[in-house]
């Protein structure tokens, strides 16, 4: 079947820097959402920013007006929240054990507060507990089975977020123990810092390590976005781009848009003679209901 799911991760939690494209208010991540939708992506993954700062926020009303914002506008896209904000630990020099400036670490409830006050189509569940940048991000076995608790309580479809080989086996010993459902969707990231690297080899042996049956996408980070959405789309998984991931059409060109980043992956996509799905399409695909 060439029908793709293609994601578009509309701005992340990332420091934007002097990058003015990116989406900070609740008005601008809905508005670039829609835009995304109407180029062709079935499903907008979203953080929030504090609209002042543009740092990455866990606000539920932030969440709160962005959804509110789609779901008025009429526009059918599939609403994916992250959940993995929260997680974020940087220790101190002096006492490594002591959480420094710049940690993050919320319980199983805060990190899914959202997801159950708005009850999105999807949100992310993530499994890495990794070194990333200067700082560890920590997903404790016993918190990912709690988040996913809140998450089944509220009828939201889960998507696995794995890092690296690892972060599947751990999936499977839970969906093996019952705690998840199985065989699960999985969004493999490549080029995360200390994660999985990007490379076709890697994306194979991801593929091989997921159970039987499940559905699976994959996306690079950066300047390898484009190059592993091709090689994801010809190895049969669904694709994702976004400025959470990357910000440049091609070396040197910002893109203006998420929709300008959308527009070039249904190019390359049907360029190899795929289509995209649309959000009815992935629906149907995904296995979820509306």
């Amino acid at each position: 079947m060439n029908k793709r799911i293609l994601s578009c991760a509309v701005t992340g939690a990332a420091p934007i820097g002097k990058d003015t494209q990116v989406p900070v208010t609740p008005k601008e991540i809905a508005d670039s959402s829609i835009g995304a939708a109407k180029a062709g992506a079935a499903v907008v993954h979203i953080h929030v920013r504090d609209p002042v700062t543009g740092a990455g926020s866990m606000d539920l009303k932030y969440y709160r007006e962005t959804v509110e914002r789609i779901r008025e506008s009429g526009v059918d896209v599939l609403i994916n929240l992250t959940t993995g904000s929260g997680a974020r630990f940087m220790p101190t020099r002096e006492a490594p054990g002591v959480a420094g400036p710049g940690s993050v670490m919320k319980t199983a409830m805060e990190r899914t507060q959202h997801v159950v006050a708005l009850k999105p189509d999807i949100c992310s569940l993530d499994f890495q507990t990794m070194w990333m940048g200067n700082n560890a991000m920590i997903n404790p076995p016993e918190m990912i089975a709690e988040m996913a608790g809140y998450i089944r309580e509220a009828g939201v479809f889960p998507e696995y977020e794995v890092f690296d080989s690892g972060d599947i086996h751990l999936a499977k010993a839970l969906i093996g123990q019952g705690v998840l459902k199985g065989p699960g969707f999985f969004q493999i990231v490549l080029g995360a810092g200390y994660g999985a690297s990007p490379s076709v080899e890697t994306i194979l042996y991801m593929k091989s390590l997921l159970p039987a049956g499940a559905a699976w996408a994959a996306f690079g980070i950066a300047r390898m976005e484009f190059p592993m959405l091709a090689q994801t789309y010809l190895l049969g998984g669904h694709v994702r781009v976004g400025f959470e991931d990357n910000r440049y059409l091609k070396y040197g060109v910002p893109a203006p848009s998420n929709a300008a980043l959308v527009e070039k992956a249904r190019r390359i996509v049907e360029s190899l003679d795929g289509e995209l799905a649309t959000p009815a399409e992935a629906r149907a695909l995904l296995g979820i209901g509306g």
